[in-house]
């Protein structure tokens, strides 16, 4: 019997290094992991997980993806943040949150984790509502993201409330729908934020039933002509969870897209502390 692709969301995993808060509400935190190897402090690499926004599900599942991206030589930060269900959830706070989190985290993990961590722009690693979430950050504060790998981002709000993808979940996010709460949409929505700045690549699997693969391809379509470095990378006989996976088929095109975006951005300071 095939596996449960959707078994990675409880698959143990190592314990975090060390959380750290970057704000003052209870789910203002990131889980620290340590990169493995030795070498020059790196980039951070800040993992957004997803769930549609929701309270059931938080930063844990992202456990297995995290500690893999350690295991290659990454510091992590796996940021958490208020989600709809819980008080104070959804807007503004869940999106006003990660980007809080984002432009402090590489300072704070940097003095966490001394010699291991650059304190320069993190690349975001955004997954499902999290992808909506990185391209969210990136286009609101570029100057606190280096680049963004977007694994089947949510990238078009509109059409998620069209769509009724998870159940009204993006109403519960917004507060409504797009005839509702237009100036919501507008702020929030990346279909109607490009260009970004930030170099960006975007994996969508072909056998995606959560999120469509036609979301993926619009947006980098729309971003590409407006000006954006973007680039989209179709998985055949992926689906939704297999780009978090570790021991998925597409965690190896993962792996070496992240590789890449790391490798083409520019020169960390060589004043940074070495490890």
């Amino acid at each position: 019997m095939p596996a449960d692709p959707r078994a990675v969301l409880t698959r143990p995993a190592p314990p975090p290094d060390v959380t750290i808060a970057y704000g003052d509400h209870p789910d203002q935190l990131a889980d620290l992991r340590r990169p493995v190897g030795d070498g020059p402090a790196r980039r951070l690499v800040v993992v957004v997980h997803g769930g549609f926004w929701r309270a059931e599900y938080d930063r844990t599942h992202t456990g297995p993806m995290a500690a893999a991206l350690a295991a290659l030589g990454h510091p992590v930060a796996q940021v958490e943040y208020r989600r709809t269900g819980q008080p104070d959830g959804g807007w503004p706070h869940t999106l006003t949150d990660v980007r809080a989190g984002v432009a402090a985290l590489p300072a704070l993990a940097a003095t966490a984790l001394p010699g291991l961590v650059a304190p320069a722009p993190p690349i975001l690693v955004g997954h499902s509502a999290g992808g909506h979430l990185a391209l969210y950050v990136a286009a609101h504060a570029p100057e606190t993201v280096a680049g963004v790998l977007a694994l089947a981002p949510v990238a078009d709000l509109a059409e998620t409330y069209r769509l009724d993808l998870d159940g009204g979940a993006v109403a519960a996010l917004l507060g409504g729908g797009p005839a509702d709460v237009p100036d919501r949409y507008a702020s929030a929505d990346p279909s109607a934020l490009v260009p970004i700045r930030a170099r960006t690549v975007v994996m969508h699997g072909t056998l995606d039933r959560q999120v469509p693969v036609g979301m993926s391809r619009s947006w980098v379509t729309a971003a590409r002509a407006a000006g954006t470095d973007a680039t989209l990378v179709e998985l055949a006989d992926c689906e939704h969870y297999g780009l978090i996976d570790p021991d998925s088929a597409a965690w190896p095109q993962v792996i070496g897209r992240l590789r890449s975006l790391h490798d083409d951005l520019p020169a960390i300071d060589a004043e940074s502390p070495s490890r």
